[in-house]
């Protein structure tokens, strides 16, 4: 008798647990419980040394240590792997552990620099976590699917090799939705990831388990992937920073995915750090080691040092920045206006404009780009839970609460035809955006137009699990392949982020998001924003961001 897809899914589940050591193993906290973010500390695992290893929140900190061998390969991975392995009793935020092969990987690293004198590459000993589809070889890669346990990879995905080339140790794979195409994660393997500031909210999706890692600093840097937010909604939900860069720049090939051969909107995949260091450091060290070699989609473009200096942006003097206070569908909750009205004011103090951004039709754009995933996701879906006959997920809901749904494309795909002419509206409205933007030099008093656009990531902080209904404020950025890198910038306070009474909605959704804002529910969410630039402009876009987290920090120090 052949093994039940439950029965597949039990064992699979049982062999993660069987590979943590047992004397890493805590007594976990009560349910009452909500902030996870301490306990690595509490628990008294880690030893001091660990604890200040782990507790490092910049990862060019890191690397010096490493490079210069003031702190071994060894001794980092075994302390991010151990604060890893709490993270993922209280989160629930790991798939794959694999700790001798990593520390053994460490180990390398640190004889590398002992006999050669040198680092091995940028990324020289640093733990680097993954998201599971990134393929590892000899491991499984489930991407949350039953189906695809037994599935072990014959090969390194592209990207693992140039971390291995950038001397960086591959040390644990995350949780993710199943099919990857939702703003939540849990899937019918792993079981659901929590939120640690909150373990009643959703730690956000599909990158969820990188977020909440990171954000338990479990993990300094870690790669995640975005189709529509699925890197940005997990670091802005958990406090963290992460980048959707332009698509094809950091090679996908040898990832698994769900709609592969969907290259209208490809997703990308991208860093998630504790640091902004961390997600530039990245970004140059993937791409000085010319990723274009291994994969034929890789865009064939160095790293530009102009650009991350904003030569085009008056060299980062003088800014103007648009903010998108709501994008026309939705009105942010209060949380999130006030973090557009911090900024704002964090901004302004140190000389930069800032304007607001001209009206657009976001609907259409976001509309564009949920049909084209429904033109054949049932099917794609359909094709690989056929093996086992697991049921394809149609909630992230907690069980036994109403079905909230996030995205529910029609189960009947369209003609080559229909999905050209999405294609070619998608190509209508990208110039429409594109001239917009253009017409913003007459708004800036710069002589340029708008350097970057500041806008909400989702309208609300951490939603409640299951409520997480909102997509268009990331993934019209997606169809319009603009770099988008998240920062924080506060948590909820119920105190001062009061609901504000109103009788005028710009529609349903408008009137089913306000209606779900309670100030108690969202306390201790993390609260982040979006800095959007132009297509390939992933330098400018860092380079511009640490220039507003910087003056947000300043702010919040005053």
């Amino acid at each position: 008798m052949s093994a039940t897809w439950q029965d597949l899914a039990a064992n699979k589940k049982q062999r993660q647990h069987a590979a943590i050591p047992k004397d890493w193993l805590i007594t976990p906290p009560n349910n009452a419980q909500l902030d996870v973010t301490g306990i690595p500390i509490t628990s008294g695992l880690l030893t001091p040394f660990e604890l200040e290893i782990t507790g490092t929140d910049d990862v060019d900190h890191l690397l010096k240590k490493l490079a210069t061998g003031e702190w071994s390969s060894v001794d980092v991975t075994h302390a991010y792997y151990k604060r890893a392995i709490v993270a993922q009793q209280v989160a629930n935020c790991l798939t794959e552990i694999f700790v001798e092969r990593a520390l053994a990987r460490a180990a390398e690293c640190d004889n590398y620099l002992k006999t050669q004198g040198k680092p091995m590459g940028a990324l020289h000993g640093l733990p680097v976590s993954l998201k599971d589809q990134i393929c590892l070889k000899g491991l499984e890669t489930t991407m949350g699917y039953v189906s695809w346990i037994g599935d072990y990879a014959e090969r390194d995905a592209s990207l693992v090799i140039i971390l291995y080339d950038a001397g960086a140790v591959p040390f644990v794979r995350t949780n993710v939705p199943q099919t990857l195409m939702w703003g939540e994660t849990c899937n019918s393997i792993f079981g659901r990831t929590v939120n640690p500031h909150n373990r009643n909210l959703t730690c956000g999706g599909s990158s969820g388990g990188e977020g909440a890692l990171i954000c338990m600093k479990g993990s300094p840097l870690g790669v995640g992937s975005d189709i529509g937010g699925s890197i940005r909604v997990p670091s802005a939900f958990n406090g963290i920073y992460g980048l959707r860069p332009s698509s094809c720049r950091i090679p996908y090939e040898g990832a698994l995915n769900s709609m592969l051969g969907q290259d209208s909107t490809p997703s990308a995949l991208g860093p998630m750090s504790v640091s902004l260091s961390g997600v530039k450091v990245f970004m140059k060290a993937i791409i000085d080691l010319k990723p274009w070699t291994k994969d034929p989609l890789a865009i064939r473009k160095a790293w530009d040092e102009d650009s991350y200096k904003l030569k085009e942006h008056g060299g980062g003097k003088d800014l103007c920045v648009a903010i998108i206070w709501d994008n026309g569908l939705i009105l942010p909750h209060p949380p999130i206006r006030r973090a557009l009205e911090e900024t704002k004011v964090a901004l302004e103090a140190k000389g930069m404009k800032v304007i607001d951004w001209p009206g657009f039709d976001y609907e259409q754009l976001c509309a564009v780009l949920v049909d084209v995933w429904a033109a054949g996701s049932a099917d794609d879906y359909a094709a690989v839970t056929a093996k086992t006959g697991e049921p394809v997920l149609s909630t992230m809901a907690l069980e036994g609460e109403p079905v909230g749904e996030w995205l529910a494309p029609p189960k009947k795909g369209i003609s080559a035809y229909a999905l050209w002419q999405l294609q070619k509206k998608k190509s209508e409205l990208r110039k429409a955006h594109l001239d917009l933007w253009e017409s913003t030099r007459s708004l800036t008093g710069t002589g340029r137009p708008v350097d970057a656009i500041i806008s909400p990531v989702v309208p609300y902080a951490a939603t409640p699990h299951g409520k997480n209904l909102d997509l268009c404020y990331t993934a019209v950025w997606n169809a319009l392949d603009c770099p988008a890198c998240v920062f924080p910038v506060s948590t909820v306070n119920p105190i001062v982020d009061v609901k504000q009474p109103r009788d005028k909605f710009l529609g349903k959704s408008d009137e089913l998001i306000y209606k779900s804002y309670d100030p108690s529910v969202y306390e201790n969410s993390p609260i982040g924003l979006q800095l959007i630039g132009r297509t390939q402009e992933d330098e400018a876009v860092i380079g511009m961001t640490e220039i507003v987290d910087a003056a947000l920090k300043e702010y919040r120090a005053n």
